[in-house]
């Protein structure tokens, strides 16, 4: 599999939504061999995150609740209010036409393409800019991927962080329907892979230093 894209789509970043940042920052330095970095906080979202670069042009980012912000109210974002297990929840794609994917994902769905901007301060102070088609706080998980453009950033997450000596090896989906939502991704220009199967999951092949993981 091409790691950077799917039919032209570059990924962005997945995330894997969690309870507890700071425990799930050592469960994977222990499962990875290397430890996440902590990135900042969302403001204007809620949350909090930890990164992990891999490679070409993507990270990982590890998303929990901010209960210190008391302004954004729940539901917040990407299932966070809603998890039920530490795991993948939301995928992104690399967006250089916001408007044009915002009216593909209005099509499928009336809440989802809702274009917001976003920021957050990076634990060396700098600033980070964006905007995307904003991820629903519904359901838990969501296999359609959200589109970010970091046009307004100096610079992108994954150029701020280390080699960490981790690689993409294949992201994919379980769905009990996998052909429901064939109409939005080729409408997105993406082929993305969904297995039959009773639960709707976002699943993770990476190659570690510790090995090849599956989360």
């Amino acid at each position: 599999m091409d790691t950077n894209g799917y039919k032209g789509r570059s990924i962005d970043h997945l995330v894997y939504t969690v309870f507890d940042l700071d425990k799930s920052m050592d469960d994977f330095e222990t499962r990875l061999g290397i430890r996440p970095i902590f990135g900042g906080y969302h403001q204007t979202f809620g949350t909090k995150n930890a990164l992990i670069n891999l490679d070409s042009g993507i990270y990982l980012e590890l998303l929990a609740s901010d209960n210190t912000n008391k302004v954004i109210k729940k539901p917040r974002w990407m299932g966070v209010d809603v998890l039920t297990k530490d795991q993948l929840t939301r995928w992104a794609l690399k967006s250089t036409d916001l408007e044009l994917d915002s009216r593909i994902l209005k099509k499928h769905h009336p809440d989802m393409g809702r274009i917001m901007e976003g920021s957050r301060t990076m634990a060396n102070s700098a600033l980070l800019q964006w905007e995307l088609s904003k991820p629903l706080p519904l359901p838990e998980v969501e296999l359609i991927p959200f589109c970010i453009d970091w046009g307004s950033s100096e610079i992108h997450p994954h150029q701020a962080l280390p080699d960490m000596g981790c690689t993409l090896i294949e992201l994919y989906g379980t769905h009990p329907n996998p052909k429901a939502y064939n109409k939005v991704f080729a409408g997105l220009g993406i082929d993305f892979r969904v297995e039959k199967s009773p639960q709707i999951c976002l699943k993770l092949v990476l190659e570690s230093p510790r090995g090849t993981v599956i989360l």
